[in-house]
């Protein structure tokens, strides 16, 4: 399957093997080379956007039931190729096989949700101050957009700006990661079998630094939208050479706060499973953890236990594993360093802190699941985000110092509380100073409701309603009437 992408691009609904260099693209869990994709050159990125340019204009102007059919057939495609979409992100980013499938049937539903949405771009006429004028209010879409996705979640990540960008009669030049591009091509094979008209989406693959570089740099992009790091979305914003719309989904450095009334249970298991899911590469990872002083321990004793019991393998040959392999070695290597500069700093070592032991492991990017205690905000695992299998813990005495705490970030993407007493709950979620507040339970977000971030965690939302207006346009049309007639 990997081999029919192989150095390939998708322009104009069709495959074009790159006339540049090409990448090898590595299994993370063996570090055996499965591939290669082309670094697309100058001119095929200006190929993808003139596709999507001479697309534009036929796409946005059939009906709404025709988008919304074509984004289901989308998602019909995909859900049927679940199987196989996942066994290419697993080769390729290292989650076990179960989690790439979910996240497969995921993006399926994205396709659903925004074929929905398509058929509800809705306008408002809005009354004049006299009876001879009225105002029509319209939304349009945007135009081309140049999506840049991450390699965390290559399919998903992928979606949420696709789908929404479709929904709305906008085409799109996609780039994906460099170290997941063959999910990417997968997706777009499952815009061939669903009939989406050709130069709606197109994919050029490379190195961010080169080929979304150049995205960004191109006159003719109507909007740029980005999921990453919150020091590339700067960078984005500093090089863009025009004036345009941008959606930037950056960092996160999220809390995790354990009040005095938390069901200390629901707490660990929801710490574990947001703080080690996908092996904490996910910017929605719990990355530090609050606990109310008088059930310190007890809830330090409760989280190792169910940190411990986490199984690790390559996820292609253990599919129900709960963690795979971690996608490069640069995410590993941070993690470490953070894990250093916790422990010689005064940190207690709680779960984890090395390689799992055994030959299986010996090639591959693997680490335990690590919690480590009594950290303060002198660490890096407690003010970075970590972007690996690390969560700090710390104690805290009140409700607004555990809040101030919290807050102590430039970041400000989700945050999350266990609490059970509805004051706490109140006072909490009223505080923190995020898009997104998760309460006695750990799904930050979930497609039918907005999804975005505060301060250096970006601009723009995705999910929800939300996520397709990002990809309109608002159009005002003023109307003087005769009445005289």
């Amino acid at each position: 399957m990997l081999a029919a992408y192989d150095s390939q691009l998708f322009i104009a609904g069709e495959w074009r093997r790159g006339a540049g260099e090409t990448l090898p693209v590595e299994n993370p869990a063996t570090g055996e080379v499965i591939g290669r994709i082309a670094a697309a050159t100058g001119a095929e990125v200006d190929a993808a956007v003139a596709a999507a340019r001479a697309a534009f204009q036929p796409w946005a102007m059939l009906a709404p039931k025709e988008r919304s059919a074509a984004l289901h057939r989308l998602g019909d495609v995909i859900a049927a190729r679940a199987d196989t979409m996942a066994r290419i992100m697993t080769s390729e980013q290292g989650k076990p096989l179960n989690e790439a499938r979910g996240e497969i049937l995921k993006l399926a539903e994205a396709c659903h949700f925004y074929a929905e949405e398509a058929e509800r771009v809705h306008g408002e006429i809005v009354p004049g101050a006299t009876t001879d004028h009225e105002s029509m209010v319209v939304r349009e879409p945007i135009g081309v957009v140049g999506a840049i996705t991450p390699w965390n979640y290559p399919a998903e990540l992928i979606g949420w700006k696709l789908c929404g960008a479709l929904a709305a009669g906008c085409t799109v030049v996609i780039k994906p990661a460099e170290l997941t591009p063959f999910t990417a091509l997968a997706i777009a094979e499952a815009c061939i079998a669903a009939k989406i008209p050709a130069g709606v989406v197109n994919i050029v693959t490379g190195k961010g630094s080169k080929v979304g570089q150049a995205l960004v740099e191109h006159h003719d992009i109507d909007k740029i939208a980005f999921t990453g790091s919150s020091a590339v979305g700067l960078h984005i914003q500093r090089t863009t050479p025009i004036v345009r719309r941008m959606s930037l989904e950056l960092g996160g450095n999220c809390p995790l706060i354990v009040a005095p009334s938390a069901d200390l249970d629901a707490a660990a298991k929801g710490a574990a499973r947001r703080g080690f899911r996908n092996m904490g590469q996910i910017c929605i990872a719990v990355n530090r953890i609050y606990v109310a002083r008088p059930h310190y321990e007890a809830f330090l004793d409760k989280l190792k236990v169910v940190v411990d019991k986490l199984t690790i393998a390559n996820g292609l040959e253990q599919a129900d594993a709960d963690l795979g392999a971690m996608a490069s070695a640069e995410p590993l290597e941070k993690t470490k360093a953070h894990l250093a500069d916790a422990l010689e700093k005064g940190a207690r070592l709680v779960a984890g802190g090395s390689a799992p032991e055994g030959e299986a492991f010996s090639r591959g990017h693997f680490f335990r699941p690590t919690v480590v205690a009594d950290c303060t905000h002198a660490m890096k695992v407690m003010t970075e985000e970590t972007f690996g299998p690390l969560v700090g813990v710390a104690p805290f005495d009140t409700l607004t110092q555990a809040a101030d705490l919290a807050n102590d970030t430039p970041y400000g993407l989700a945050s999350y509380v266990y609490a059970r007493d509805m004051n706490e709950v109140r006072a909490l979620s009223r505080r923190l100073d995020y898009g997104n507040v998760a309460v006695n339970n750990v799904d930050a977000g979930v497609m039918n409701a907005p999804y975005g971030g505060r301060k250096q965690s970006g601009v723009g939302y995705e999910h929800g309603r939300e996520g397709m207006l990002e990809y309109l346009n608002f159009k005002h049309i003023r109307i003087r009437y005769d009445q005289a007639r």
